[in-house]
């Protein structure tokens, strides 16, 4: 039986948290062979990035070539790319390969504030990579940047998510954890609307929860389920993780790619 593969474009996070380290977990245990092509290398920890060292386009490009002329994968899912000339390499390879099932997760502000991407390349990234994406995963602050909406309802959500969608022709994934009263994803597609509810969960280890989603709906896109399942089943590993309340002790770090798929803590009324 041929195992489903799944490719990760991001950089990389050396305590493991968030990037291509919580991305290839996700995917590991969601139930895909993962891969990676990394754009940066970053110092960062649960409390913030102190450096960050680029990959030049031409080795990114490499990496590429490399992973599509060997094992070509099912889906792929983008992360942190912080220059023009990175997200242009990416954008050009991947329509050269002809791939599908592309998950953009476009991080711009890491969860303890740090800046990740250059002030100039989110002009290039919704040029060249939200429209040949399948689904766009933003947050409520990046959602505002991409769309010009300020969110501060559910039918500003709506609106910014259509605006998205509508501009750039792709599916958009607007996540709601940002606000304070629930923890509701916005989902568009086919130029439907459907909202997955979700309670808010009381654990501060949240870093790489954005990383770790967009890698189990790409992991699930891989395995041949839609959009919307990808989303739902993405949703439900994310909210049992945070659930069971891992925690490696000092500095809030999250073990939710370490969670186990065979264990259940949210009921699925809740997502």
């Amino acid at each position: 039986m041929k195992c489903k593969t799944a490719l990760t474009i991001a950089g990389s996070d050396c305590s493991g948290g968030a990037g291509i380290q919580a991305d290839i977990k996700t995917m590991t245990m969601n139930g895909v062979y993962a891969m990676s092509a990394i754009t940066a290398l970053t110092a960062q920890n649960t409390t913030g990035v102190r450096a960050i060292q680029e990959s030049t386009p031409e080795f990114l490009a490499q990496q590429l070539d490399a992973i599509f002329e060997d094992i070509f994968p099912d889906a792929v899912k983008i992360g942190m790319v912080s220059s023009c000339e990175l997200i242009r390499v990416i954008a050009e390879r991947l329509k050269f390969y002809g791939v599908k099932n592309i998950v953009v997760d476009p991080v711009m502000i890491a969860t303890s504030g740090s800046a990740l991407i250059k002030e100039d390349a989110v002009q290039t990234l919704v040029e060249e990579l939200l429209p040949i994406a399948t689904v766009v995963t933003p947050n409520i602050p990046e959602a505002q940047i991409l769309s010009g909406v300020t969110i501060k309802r559910k039918v500003d959500m709506a609106a910014a998510a259509i605006k998205i969608g509508d501009t750039y022709h792709c599916s958009v994934l607007l996540k709601g954890g940002h606000r304070d009263t629930d923890a509701n994803d916005l989902l568009y597609v086919n130029g439907g609307l459907r909202w997955f509810e979700g309670k808010r969960i009381d654990n501060p280890n949240t870093h790489g929860t954005g990383c770790t989603l967009s890698s189990a709906i790409a992991a699930n896109l891989a395995k041949g389920f839609t959009l919307t399942e990808s989303v739902q089943k993405a949703k439900m590993y994310i909210a049992d993780a945070l659930m069971a309340q891992l925690d490696l002790g000092k500095g809030s770090g999250p073990l939710l790619h370490n969670f186990d798929l065979n264990t259940s803590y949210a009921e699925e009324k809740h997502i």
